[in-house]
């Protein structure tokens, strides 16, 4: 059985390979894609992006199955995974070796956000934090240093910490909207 420290030495020619393009100039943005699709009866969203899927459901007590997580669970989740990955890229680059490392992630969702009694209680995950348990021989300086680099570089982290502007739009697929005069008309 390979050891945690065995994957670094291989994520440090990886990092150091990225490097080495990023300073000659060869690196370029990459396009990200996810697709989301609604299905059937059951109102699952199949997350695809590249060749996986991932599967997102609500929980009973919102109309769902319980067949995986929600969508607030994925971020969670998600935040988790890019700041356990950025944990690995940093040890292998400054060489820390990491006998394990785990990352949990905690958040609150509020359903009662936004309604009557609770219009400042927040309809978005908030509350968020994660804690990392490594076990590691380096010393608390190299841990604290491994942190530092991580809050600094982590995309998903820093994604949550900083505002954005999303683009959005609907496009209109299938059967053409009734002109609104009829619709009210059938409505009615």
């Amino acid at each position: 059985m390979s050891h945690l420290n065995d994957y670094l030495a291989e994520k440090r020619a990886a990092v150091l390979g990225r490097n080495a393009a990023i300073d000659a100039g060869t690196a370029q943005p990459l396009q990200l894609k996810a697709h989301v699709r609604a299905e059937g009866r059951s109102g699952v969203r199949r997350l695809r992006i590249r060749d996986h899927q991932v599967i997102s459901d609500s929980p009973p007590d919102f109309a769902g199955y319980n067949l995986g997580p929600s969508s607030p669970e994925l971020q969670l989740g998600v935040l988790g995974t890019c700041v356990t990955h950025i944990f690995l890229i940093q040890a292998a680059e400054r060489q820390v070796p990491l006998d394990s490392l785990e990352v949990e992630v905690t958040g609150l969702i509020d359903p009662r956000g936004g309604r009557p009694g609770h219009e400042a209680t927040p309809i978005w995950p908030h509350e968020i934090g994660y804690t990392v348990h490594i076990d590691s021989p380096a010393s608390q300086e190299d841990i604290d240093a491994l942190f530092e680099a991580v809050e600094r570089n982590c995309p998903i982290l820093n994604l949550l910490r900083n505002p954005q502007t999303i683009r959005a739009e609907v496009k209109r697929v299938g059967k053409k909207a009734a002109p609104a005069k009829e619709a009210d008309a059938v409505a009615a």
